[in-house]
């Protein structure tokens, strides 16, 4: 009988007081997907990081292709045909796409001549096998996060791994990208690699994975073949319970309008004429594919490219919003999409992130107010109900939901008119996501205008009261909050008429 590729047995692992993993057990074959599910927090990330080395495990066996594989390093698990393709991209932003894929394939000496006619050749192979057009010798500091994403993918394949660990790998793929990831996917089951397969994505898990394996607080909860579940089972043995309404029904009335459009336009984003009320009280979601120019839009309002043509107004004043200095003093709050790059500094302390865009008020003059910003992080972590082991914990200890939540009451400390939310629940898992959903509506009902952007179109239609759809940096079209999803898509592919706003 031939071996599994990876077997792990019993594996344990803590880190200070806190156990990660309780004795886990998993298997991966040769020619499957093997997918691994679990709420943030539940160990994902620390099974993971053992196989690839990251980590050593307390305790428990690492089987691989029937050989025990000891003190795995990431070099060791590299040669025994690990890799790892993880949700936030680890690449280098100053070189070039070719050198970041040799980087990770190139073998040999410093003192070597370099082959560059060979190397972006390789390079370009690597993504025309995904379909992906990106030119070899850009650099990749000039990536959007699903071209850096598909450049990570082909690291990975260009490796001749055997088996291949994929970590929320289409949290920022459009639809054609994910299509194209899972003909890979499917290639790769087909010429007999492994593939362990995570995403918070349940619709993902059907169409793809043979079998199924969910964590919960440490423990393997089941393992169970993908066609003897449904998404109802697969939820209850993630989070426990029952998760009635994922999507909670608004509150509030729409108020007085808060921020005003009026053929807002930013020539070096692509923003182009776009008019669009937000009203006090109300939820308005920015639907369209990647690259239609909702992050665009979002940061022309923060003022991080400051708009060239149009109006913006705020509570019927006009207002100009040159930096993200202005936004703040305007009452104009973001949360960005790259929670990782541009949200929660992981090494900073949650305190210190939490009252970073306040810190001026805190810290007046020469006081150090430690006593005011410690009793403001406990008013957050309570009232966002964030999971840590204290208010000091570093940012990188959090969940991804967690770290959201983190990110989101550094801009609720500003008490802003107007919050502008990219991707809130990318890469979170159904609970957290849920949790989440309940305080943007009670954020709502509290008179905050919302504007949230979403890739995710269920949650776009579930959450927003109206539901602004862009293209080409153009808004298309404006429907009610609950529209069909053809209507909305449709109006992404520009293929409706612009709506009233």
């Amino acid at each position: 009988m031939t071996p599994p590729l990876l077997e792990l047995r019993r594996l344990t692992k803590s880190f200070g007081g806190a156990r990660a993993l309780r004795g886990v057990d998993f298997d991966l074959k040769a020619g499957e997907v093997h997918a691994l599910l679990g709420e943030n927090g539940a160990g994902k990330s620390t099974l993971i990081k053992i196989v690839t080395g990251a980590h050593q495990p307390d305790g428990g066996t690492i089987m691989v292709g029937g050989e025990l594989a000891e003190d795995l390093t990431p070099a060791a698990a590299q040669a025994l045909g690990i890799a790892c393709v993880y949700q936030q991209p680890a690449l280098f932003p100053d070189l070039s796409v070719a050198e970041n894929i040799a980087l990770r394939l190139e073998r040999g000496g410093v003192l070597r001549t370099v082959g560059w006619r060979a190397r972006h050749g390789c390079a370009r192979d690597l993504l025309q096998r995904i379909g992906a057009e990106i030119d070899p010798a850009t650099e990749v500091r000039s990536l959007s996060m699903p071209e850096q994403q598909l450049v990570e993918i082909a690291c990975a394949l260009g490796s001749g791994a055997r088996i291949v660990i994929m970590d929320e790998p289409t949290a920022s793929l459009t639809h054609k990208e994910q299509h194209l990831l899972f003909t890979v996917v499917r290639e790769l089951r087909k010429s007999g690699v492994g593939v362990i397969y995570i995403s918070h994505r349940l619709e993902e898990i059907f169409a793809l994975a043979d079998r199924v394996t969910v964590l919960r607080d440490g423990e393997s909860v089941g393992t169970h073949p993908v066609s003897s579940m449904n998404e109802a089972g697969l939820i209850r043995m993630m989070v426990g319970r029952e998760v009635a309404q994922i999507y909670p029904p608004s509150e509030s009335a729409p108020g007085e309008v808060v921020l005003a459009l009026r053929d807002v336009g930013c020539a070096a984003s692509g923003v182009r004429g776009v008019t669009l009320d937000v009203r006090a009280g109300e939820v308005v979601g920015l639907a369209g594919l990647v690259g239609a120019g909702r992050t665009e839009l979002a940061r022309v309002l923060f003022g991080l490219t400051p708009a060239d043509s149009g109006e913006i107004s705020l509570n019927g004043q006009r207002v100009t919003l040159r930096s993200p200095g202005e936004a703040v003093a305007q009452g104009i709050a973001y949360v960005p999409e790259d929670r990782r790059r541009h949200g929660v500094v992981l090494e900073m302390p949650i305190a210190h992130n939490m009252t970073m865009a306040v810190h001026g008020q805190l810290f007046r003059g020469a006081w150090l107010r430690f006593g005011a910003e410690r009793s403001l992080t406990l008013d957050y972590i309570r009232d966002l109900a964030v999971k840590c082991s204290g208010p000091f914990a570093p940012g990188g200890s959090l969940s991804g939901g967690n770290q959201q939540k983190v990110s989101l009451a550094r801009w609720l400390a500003t008490k802003p008119k107007v919050l502008i939310l990219d991707e809130p629940t990318q890469g979170v898992d159904v609970g957290a996501k849920s949790e989440i959903h309940k305080i943007v509506r009670r954020l709502a009902k509290e008179g905050l205008a919302v504007l949230l952007i979403s890739s995710d179109l269920p949650e776009v239609i579930g959450m927003s009261d109206r539901i602004g759809v862009m293209r080409g940096g153009a808004l298309t079209a404006v429907l009610p909050g609950g529209a069909d999803a053809h209507a909305v898509m449709a109006a992404a592919l520009g293929t409706t008429e612009r709506g009233a706003a």
